[in-house]
């Protein structure tokens, strides 16, 4: 991993996303990447912390969520990331989404088995994300790429 920036077709590439994935990402300001200008037109790149964002995406997306549930996963991430460092390429962190129908939200919390369990027995969705899992198959991708 010595690169620190990613062309659009690097990036797509490597996290499984389209070309026409990207720019519609960027035009809904979904991921938006580093943009830098050079000379008459421009070059796109993305960071490591962005191909993140991409994987997470592509991941929610080929599991069949929406474009609109998966964006709205992605911003429930964003608010916690002090909470959760899933940007981070060390990460151990393993949480999960669920549905509290007290509170009549989704909710991130650090993955409890017993939890997950719990809500699966009420009829709860749970969503478990192991970041983990996620820097491993970026590694790999960019390993071999």
């Amino acid at each position: 991993m010595n690169k620190q920036f990613f062309t659009s077709r690097e990036a797509a590439q490597i996290t499984g996303c389209s070309l026409r994935q990207l720019q519609y990402w960027r035009e809904k300001e979904v991921v938006v990447p580093t943009i830098a200008g050079t000379g008459t037109g421009r070059s796109v790149y993305y960071s490591y912390s962005e191909l993140v964002e991409l994987k997470l995406m592509e991941s929610w997306l080929a599991i069949g969520f929406s474009f609109d549930r998966s964006r709205m996963l992605l911003d429930k991430l964003r608010f916690y990331k002090d909470k959760f460092d899933y940007l981070n390429p060390e990460t151990t962190d393993r949480v999960m989404f669920y549905w509290n129908p007290d509170w009549e939200r989704l909710l991130l919390d650090p993955f409890e088995r017993d939890r997950a369990i719990e809500c699966l027995d009420q009829g709860l969705a749970v969503i478990p994300l192991w970041f983990d899992q996620i820097h491993h198959q970026l590694r790999l991708k960019l390993k071999y790429s």
